[in-house]
Formats: structure tokens, sequence, C-alpha cells
């Protein structure tokens, strides 16, 4: 059975998803956050069609209701009918994500007892994303999760690369003061 809890845990995770795989055209319309709460609507109302009993069986369906969410909402604001290969293509970069998302926690030799711990810890990652201003946040993602080089970045945010690399340095130092007060409190 999934608390509230779990709910607003999936939220965080499903934001950062969300914001990395909205197609730049698509994020002039619809916020991200709109997009997640669209899932978490779908995914609560079919709660009980979950027949995973892992954590990461339910990110996995959790993204895939993200994924039909997006292609819904690219083919409601696209002049375009169905387009099979696009809904792929959003599935397969959303499964990406989440793959780079989990692997900037995991080193490849973790032992099996930390495997538990990862997703708290993923969970504490995304929450402190999101509690990144808006360019930091942005310019976070992009470098560390989706693995851009910062001339890429300063092109799609429209700023220099000194700028965003001050983004960047202030970002990480935000994420690591708030991850280590984090687990303090823990």
């Amino acid at each position: 059975m999934t608390d509230s809890s779990d709910w607003e845990a999936d939220r965080g995770y499903l934001l950062v998803l969300a914001r990395l795989r909205l197609p730049g055209w698509l994020r002039a319309k619809v916020e991200a956050s709109d997009v997640v709460q669209q899932a978490l609507l779908k995914a609560h109302a079919r709660a009980g069609q979950l027949r995973a009993n892992t954590a990461e069986g339910r990110r996995a369906w959790l993204r895939q209701i993200l994924a039909n969410v997006i292609a819904d909402t690219a083919r409601r604001f696209s002049a375009d009918a169905r387009d099979a290969d696009r809904d792929q293509a959003i599935r397969h970069a959303l499964d990406e994500s989440s793959a780079r998302l989990e692997a900037y926690l995991a080193a490849d030799q973790s032992p099996p007892s930390e495997r538990m711990n990862r997703l708290d810890e993923l969970l504490k990652l995304t929450a402190a994303i999101a509690r990144l201003p808006p360019d930091q946040r942005t310019a976070v993602e992009l470098k560390h999760l989706e693995g851009w080089p910062v001339d890429r970045i300063a092109v799609e945010m429209g700023k220099s690369a000194e700028a965003v690399g001050g983004l960047l340095r202030r970002g990480m130092a935000t994420l690591r003061t708030d991850l280590t007060e984090g687990s303090a409190d823990g």
C-alpha cells in the first residue's frame, strides 16, 4: 500500500525527470509541475494496477505514466498526429535520465546493503535539486544529469559560459550544504 509520503517523494523524483525531458518547445507551453501533477493523479487513480513490489518497479511504473502524460501533452500542443517514434523517444529519454540520476548516487561497486539506502538518497537529492533557484537548477540538471558541456548549457540558457559556471558552482555548493545538513538531521 502506498501512503502520502510516498506520493510526495515521487513528486520530486518525477519533477526532475519532467524538467529534463520536456522538449524546449513544450516547456514554453506547459510547466513541468503541471505534467507531474497529471502523472501523479493518474498513478493515484490506478494505484490498484501497480504490481511491482520493489522501489525500482514502482519508479519504472511512474516513469511510464509520466512518459504517457508527456506524450499526450505534446500531442495536444502539436499539429502532428500521434507519432509512435516520438512517444518511444520520450519513454527512452525518461529511462536514460532516471538511470543517470540513480548512477549519480551509486558507485558501480556499491555493496548490496547500500542498495536500499540509494532510493532514500535519490529522493533527498531530487528534493534538494527542486529547492535550487530555477537557473541554478537548470544548469545543474543539464550539466550533471544530462552531461551537457558548459558551452551548450550557456546557449540553451541564453547566458555566458562564465555565468553558467557561476550558477553551477553556487548550485553544487547549495546541494552539498543541503544534503550534508539533511544527513546530519537524520
